[in-house]
């Protein structure tokens, strides 16, 4: 199972967050996004309508429509719905259960650092678990540094 930790320092996750949605989608598997909030997970929603005029990524908030038909499914647990095989941990958050997908993403910024630092420190130990971790160099692009 592979973990990418992307540390959010140039770019919000409203620009970086559409992007790997729709790599992910792109390769066929289906997403879903974990968001503990309420407000986040609303804006969320807005966002994945709106994020560009030409874009459109299919989805939906966990319990407001079919939620197996659903690409890409929001919801407040780690819970597949929609059958996700990768899932997203957006709010700064690590969540042992995205250990059963086979492919987290989890985003995080300066403000939840060290509690990305330990969820890294702690998967180094568990077998089968290949971590990565994203920065953004001065130019805007996302380099693996670990």
């Amino acid at each position: 199972m592979k973990v990418d930790f992307y540390h959010l320092n140039f770019t919000p996750l409203e620009r970086a967050l559409p992007q790997v949605a729709e790599k992910v989608l792109a390769s066929g598997n289906r997403l879903l996004i974990v968001a503990g909030g309420d407000k986040q997970r609303a804006a969320l929603d807005r966002l994945l309508w709106s994020y560009a005029p030409d874009s459109f990524l299919p989805h939906a908030p966990a319990g407001a429509e079919d939620d197996r038909g659903q690409a890409v499914l929001i919801s407040g647990e780690v819970i597949a719905a929609n059958g996700a095989r990768h899932v997203a941990l957006v709010d700064g958050i690590w969540r042992e259960a995205a250990l059963t997908f086979e492919r987290a993403f989890h985003f995080f910024d300066d403000d939840s650092i060290e509690a990305a630092r330990a969820a890294w420190r702690e998967l180094q130990a568990r077998e089968g678990v290949d971590r990565r971790y994203w920065k953004q160099n001065e130019a805007g692009r996302w380099e693996q540094v670990a």
